[in-house]
């Protein structure tokens, strides 16, 4: 097995660009259909990168004392049962990864056709899923290489992004009821789960803590670090779209960027700009192909007698079955599903397995008081409780508004436990 290799920069990376990637560039149209007001807008961007650092404070803690990876399948298994483990495994692989991957996928095909109107936005999306698939059946160092360079790009892109709409006169805000009105509504709360999405990808890091150097001291600080970077930059991305574009505009679509960029460079400007997404947009789908396959990989080290097939390794220490499946599965995504039902149930499974995991850390201190914990989470126990307060509330309520959806994320929570049902049997079948 290879040496963990993956260091501080490069983690950081992944937790970057596992955030800023499809959420940032479409969201806020969604959002704009249900809420109306800029002070309200970036309300939610404000509240959700309070939350994601709350999590990743969370996340810090359970990595430095449980570091395996895996993420909420080694943190729920552990803390909790190991059938809450794969349960959590199981959203992990389809919601976590697969069903963002897609989105993303969708979105590069989205602003690709912006620049090239005759090329079909599926062919594309399949096409790039392909291609950031083949990169990361290589080895760690092409893995890190991939990741740091086109994380580097987007970074540029939305710091470009944000100064460039803002050197324009801006468009004045047309008058809307007060954004007070909105705060603790059904709308607000669905407009959240949005801005969660985007968010989603602060705990990326949990996933590699096996090849990640000194992994409680480094994860801890890219968890960090990554979060807060991504919360200054989508503050500023998003107050700069609404400077740049009518809400009107903005309104109902998907491809936000390239319609504030046509409305300050014109229609080639924003070809550019376009462009320049579609290439920021891979290093997320990067982020999370190479993410994503370690939490099945490990599911196979566990159980070996169902999922044992998962666990292969090429020389690099690659999981191979495990980046092929998690395509696989993204291509079907792509092929069958629509953008805003994907993103919400997915997001709704992942908040879910979130909240125990954050309810975790309360757990082990009260069952495991005297676990070594190299990292401890500040202004406890405020911190896990506001994360539990805002998830809790907007699960609820998107449960009201959005039912199909959320049902649909509750189902894949619950199908981990037939899964699990199958790779104990299949461990009881081996035994003398």
């Amino acid at each position: 097995m290879k040496k963990a290799s993956v260091g501080l920069i490069a983690c950081t990376a992944l937790v970057v660009a596992n955030m800023v990637g499809t959420g940032i560039f479409t969201s806020l149209g969604l959002q704009l259909a249900e809420i109306p007001s800029h002070p309200a807008i970036l309300l939610l961007w404000l509240l959700g990168g309070l939350l994601a650092l709350c999590g990743a404070l969370c996340y810090a803690e359970l990595s430095a004392a449980l570091p395996r990876s895996g993420g909420e399948y080694n943190f729920l298994g552990a803390i909790y049962h190991p059938a809450l483990g794969v349960m959590a495994g199981l959203v992990s692989i389809v919601a976590g990864f697969a069903a963002p991957v897609a989105l993303a996928a969708m979105a590069f095909g989205s602003y690709f056709q912006g620049v090239f109107p005759t090329v079909h936005p599926q062919a594309s999306s399949l096409a790039i899923v392909a291609i950031v698939t083949l990169v990361h059946l290589r080895d760690l160092r092409v893995s890190s290489i991939f990741q740091i360079t086109f994380t580097t790009l987007k970074i540029a892109l939305v710091i470009f992004l944000s100064l460039a709409l803002f050197q324009t006169r801006g468009v004045p805000p047309a008058p809307t009821q007060a954004w007070s009105t909105y705060v603790l509504t059904a709308p607000f709360a669905v407009s959240l789960m949005y801005t969660l999405y985007a968010y989603s990808g602060w705990n990326a890091a949990a996933y590699i803590l096996g090849e990640v150097q000194t992994a409680s001291r480094i994860v801890p600080r890219a968890l960090i670090a990554g979060t807060l970077i991504v919360t200054v930059l989508y503050l500023a991305l998003n107050a700069a779209f609404l400077h740049a574009a009518p809400m009107t505009a903005l309104s109902g679509h998907i491809n936000v960027a390239q319609i504030a960029a046509e409305a300050v460079f014109g229609a080639s400007g924003g070809k550019i700009i376009a462009a320049i997404i579609s290439l920021g947009l891979i290093s997320a789908i990067s982020a999370m192909v190479w993410v994503g396959p370690r939490v099945t990989m490990v599911m196979g080290e566990d159980y070996p007698s169902a999922f044992g097939w998962l666990k292969t390794r090429n020389k690099a220490g690659i999981p191979i079955v495990a980046v092929l499946a998690q395509s696989a599965l993204t291509i079907i995504l792509l092929l069958t599903s629509v953008f805003e039902k994907v993103l919400i149930w997915a997001q709704f499974a992942l908040l879910l397995c979130s909240f125990l995991a954050v309810l975790g850390v309360i757990v082990l201190r009260r069952t495991q008081p005297y676990l070594p914990r190299p990292f401890r989470v500040p202004f406890y126990p405020l911190t896990p409780l506001l994360f539990l307060a805002i998830g809790g509330f907007t699960m609820v309520y998107t449960a009201t508004t959005r039912p199909v959806e959320s049902v649909a994320g509750l189902l894949v929570f619950a199908a981990g436990l037939l899964v699990y049902v199958i790779a104990v049997r299949g461990k009881n079948d081996r035994k003398p």
